[in-house]
């Protein structure tokens, strides 16, 4: 695997670790009535759990070729951005004009560290 392939997998890696989120927040609006157990057993939880488990094997593979100091703020920044602005999509949470430039500092500052 190349560097090149590595970011590639932060980036992958942080798409999934938005899409378990997404899942998380949708089983808990589903499952409003369900104990622990049944939570557990509940589609979009596994699908979340799913997503992680994928995030954490991509993220794992790329580290072979890439500094942790680096490529974890870069799946961070990425994972944040695209989780705020799908929840925002999808669930119609709400963002500010503030949390539009708070998003654009940390991918500046994210850009930063990872140089």
């Amino acid at each position: 695997m190349s560097v090149n392939t590595a970011w590639i997998f932060i980036v992958i890696a942080g798409l999934f670790s938005t899409a378990g989120n997404l899942c998380l927040k949708k089983a808990s609006t589903v499952a409003i009535d369900m104990n622990f157990i049944g939570m557990i057993f509940q589609p979009y939880f596994i699908g979340g759990l799913f997503f992680y488990g994928l995030n954490v094997i991509l993220f794992v593979s790329a580290l072979r070729h890439l500094d942790v100091s680096k490529a974890y703020p870069v799946l961070a920044a990425i994972g944040f951005s695209t989780l705020s602005i799908l929840a925002a999509v999808i669930f119609r949470e709400s963002l500010s004009l503030t949390n539009y430039a708070g998003l654009l500092v940390i991918i500046i500052g994210i850009a930063l560290v990872s140089i």
